[in-house]
C-alpha cells in the first residue's frame, strides 16, 4: 500500500500549487470548452428540454431520491430518443455560455472548468443505430464515434467481463480531458476531477430513477480496453468512469 497516494485526496496539495505559475496566470489560453469536431462532421440532434413537456412522466424529485439504488438487471427494451437525451442533459447539458471559457451546466464542476467528456454505447435506443458516440453539449446533439458488430462483447470486455454493464440499453462512459482543470489549478485538479466525475454520475442515478430506467456505476474497468472503445489517447484524455442504464 502507497501510503503517499493518499495525498491527492488530500486538500493539503493546495497549499503546494504555485498557482502564479498556472497556464491561466501566465496568460495561456484556456482548453476548449468541450472536445473539438471536424466542422465538416454530421450531428445527430436530439430533443432538447422545450420539447419534453409531461411526455417523459417523471418521479417527483423526493421519490426519485428515495428510491435511489443501483440496478444491474435490465430488461431487453429500448429507451426513447428522449430519455436519452434527457439523461444527457441531466449529466451535462448546458443551462447558460456566460462566456467562451465559462459554460454553466447542469452539475457543479470546480472552476467551471468541466474536464468531462461523456460518450454512450447505444445497443436500444428508438432512432438511433447500435454505436458508440460522443454527445456534443454545447449543440445538444450526438457525434458519431464508431459503429461495430461486436458492441456489447467490446463493453463488457471493457468492463473487465462484467456482463451487466453491456446488457442495458445504453452505457454511458466518461472520459477526462486533464488539460481543462489543470490550467487553473496543475497538481490540485486530480482530487476536484475526481469530484466532479462523482456529480455528474448522482445526476444519471436521479435522472433513470425519474423515468422509470436503472443504472449502475461502475469504477472498475480496463483502461486499455475502454479507451480503445472510445477511440481516445490513453494521455490526454482518457476513461474515467461508466454506468449501464436500461429498463428495469
Amino acid at each position: 500500500m502507497h501510503d503517499d497516494l493518499k495525498f491527492y485526496l488530500k486538500d493539503t496539495i493546495r497549499q503546494m500549487v504555485h498557482f502564479s505559475a498556472t497556464p491561466q496566470s501566465r496568460g495561456l489560453e484556456p482548453p476548449p470548452v468541450q472536445k473539438p469536431y471536424p466542422a465538416d462532421v454530421a450531428l445527430l440532434p436530439l430533443p432538447g428540454p422545450d420539447s419534453w413537456g409531461d411526455g417523459l412522466g417523471m418521479l417527483p424529485l423526493r421519490e426519485a431520491i428515495a428510491s435511489r439504488q443501483s440496478r444491474r438487471s435490465f430488461r431487453q427494451e429500448a429507451l426513447r430518443l428522449e430519455e436519452l437525451s434527457f439523461l444527457l442533459w441531466a449529466t451535462q447539458g448546458v443551462r447558460r455560455a456566460a462566456s467562451p471559457t465559462a459554460v454553466y451546466r447542469t452539475v457543479p464542476s470546480a472552476g467551471c472548468r468541466h474536464a468531462l467528456e461523456t460518450y454512450v454505447a447505444v445497443f436500444r435506443v428508438a432512432g438511433i443505430d447500435p454505436g458508440i458516440y460522443r454527445y456534443v453539449p454545447l449543440s445538444h446533439a450526438l457525434l458519431a464515434v464508431s459503429r461495430r458488430d461486436d458492441l456489447q462483447n467490446a463493453v463488457v470486455r471493457a468492463a473487465l467481463g462484467q456482463r451487466f454493464v453491456g446488457t442495458g440499453a445504453v452505457t454511458f462512459l466518461w472520459t477526462t480531458i486533464p488539460a481543462r482543470m489543470e490550467w487553473r489549478y496543475a497538481e490540485a485538479s486530480y482530487k476536484v476531477i475526481a469530484l466532479d466525475a462523482g456529480h455528474v454520475c448522482q445526476n444519471l442515478y436521479l435522472a433513470c430513477e425519474s423515468v422509470g430506467a436503472g443504472v449502475c456505476a461502475v469504477a472498475a474497468y480496463d483502461q486499455e480496453a475502454a479507451d480503445a472503445l472510445l477511440g481516445v489517447d490513453g494521455e490526454q484524455e482518457f476513461t474515467i468512469y461508466m454506468a449501464p442504464v436500461g429498463r428495469v
